[in-house]
């Protein structure tokens, strides 16, 4: 750690989301949500609201911003990280919530936040591909292994 690391105050982050999927002709396919200009696909998640539960914070999160409505059919675990803000003084140690979802009928990707500039459906092998974070991609193979019946680890 750098010596203006050591001096950032930490604080604790939680954020929640989910891992949407559905079967189809291509087989199990998974929901990302994408940046074109920075080349990024991730799954979708955010900060719980005031007074919100981590399971409630999640579904809204994936409909806010995939603009599908979703379920949640398991728990998948949490991926833990730290990233800083160096101007705020910051470090954060940032816990994130994800949840096997399935879409709920309501709702359409056209519908989805300005968070991301796209959001399409991929086929698994090819979302945990070129998904940009590597625990993310985990957390992917971690829901397949739930869809398919194993025991989620």
């Amino acid at each position: 750690m750098s010596a203006s690391a050591s001096h950032l105050r930490v604080e604790p982050a939680v954020s929640a989301g989910g891992v949407v999927y559905r079967r189809g002709e291509r087989g199990t396919e998974f929901l990302l949500c994408g940046r074109t200009r920075e080349q990024l696909w991730a799954l979708p998640k955010g900060t719980p609201e005031y007074g919100e539960t981590v399971e409630q914070a999640a579904l809204r999160e994936v409909r806010e911003e995939t603009g599908i409505g979703v379920t949640i059919e398991a728990p998948l675990g949490t991926i833990d990280y730290s990233f800083s803000r160096p101007a705020q003084g910051v470090r954060f140690d940032k816990t994130v919530h994800h949840y096997l979802m399935r879409p709920d009928g309501t709702g359409d990707t056209t519908a989805h936040d300005a968070e991301y500039d796209r959001v399409e459906w991929f086929p698994a092998a090819e979302a945990a591909s070129i998904i940009t974070h590597r625990n993310e991609a985990r957390v992917l193979r971690r829901a397949l292994r739930a869809i398919e019946g194993e025991a989620v680890r």
